[in-house]
């Protein structure tokens, strides 16, 4: 077996709030946050920018191989730029799920997460972080929420943004995002066996989050 990692795993479902609780307990523990989901957003936006679809592997290959996505605090910088809100919007929600279930693009990052990973202490979010990425991790959480509750708070981000949209659009995308998530045959969204099942539903970010460091601190002590 190998050594357990001082890392946190969050997987869960889209809209069901991972990203700002692995921020928030980021904070808690003074550790650092890493959103491996925008990496797969940066790599839908590099293709597009790019024009060039999955089917065609081999510039698929090229691209993989030239682009350098990094990470300064919340902001995702693609090959040095700032593409924080690019990769927010609802053409990218679209490309972004075939586009994580390719194989070489799953490969890269995976392989560029792990590097990361192993470097200090983290919370990493994701749909396959305590599954595949970082099978080690020390404490799995698994978020889930109802889709009213995760159409509402997706919709609020949106028109934030100044993106328009409306509350049925985007919970057929959730859903849409569900079904391919989960039926994926490459790293598909599943709960880890030794991963704690929480309801973001009716709670708030500050209640899961002290329930999350509580499970660490639970977990750190016994191993």
């Amino acid at each position: 077996m190998s050594p357990r990692l001082d890392l946190i795993a969050l997987d869960g479902p889209s809209g069901s709030g991972k990203s700002t609780t692995a921020k928030r307990t980021a904070e808690r523990l003074g550790w650092s946050y890493l959103d491996t989901g925008a990496m797969y957003r940066a790599t839908s936006l590099a293709l597009h920018r790019a024009g060039v679809h999955l089917s065609d592997t081999d510039h698929v290959k090229n691209i993989l191989a030239k682009i350098e996505i990094n990470q300064e605090g919340t902001s995702i910088f693609l090959d040095g730029e700032n593409v924080s809100d690019a990769i927010r919007t609802m053409e990218i929600n679209q490309m972004v799920t075939p586009v994580s279930a390719d194989g070489q693009v799953r490969e890269a990052m995976v392989k560029q997460q792990q590097r990361l990973g192993r470097r200090g202490y983290w919370v990493v979010d994701g749909r396959d972080i305590g599954t595949v990425v970082f099978p080690e991790a020390i404490a799995k959480i698994f978020l889930v929420a109802s889709i009213q509750v995760r159409s509402e708070r997706r919709l609020k981000e949106l028109t934030d943004k100044g993106i328009l949209t409306n509350l049925e659009e985007v919970a057929l995308d959730l859903e849409r995002r569900d079904l391919a998530d989960s039926t994926r045959s490459i790293s598909p969204l599943r709960k880890a066996e030794d991963a704690i099942e929480l309801d973001t539903s009716k709670r708030t970010v500050d209640e899961i989050v002290d329930l999350i460091v509580a499970h660490y601190e639970q977990r750190r002590t016994s191993l």
